[in-house]
């Protein structure tokens, strides 16, 4: 198995609050847009384009802690 170095990550808690972001975060996001006024349409746009930003994250951290 390959380590990534991805449970190094805020002690070792980084799976646990990935697997909370992956599922709540376009919830909260599609929420937050739809109370807003905002179309339904823009809004589930919106929650989807928000997973990446969690993979962006991971990546940007673990290049942090290599330096």
């Amino acid at each position: 198995m390959f380590d990534d170095g991805s449970e190094e990550l805020f002690s070792g808690f980084w799976p646990f609050i990935k697997r909370a972001l992956l599922l709540f975060l376009p919830l909260w996001v599609f929420l937050i847009f739809w109370t807003a006024g905002l179309h339904l349409y823009i809004s589930a746009i919106a929650a989807g384009l928000s997973l990446p930003l969690i993979q962006i994250f991971e990546k940007f951290k673990l290049g942090q802690s290599k330096l």
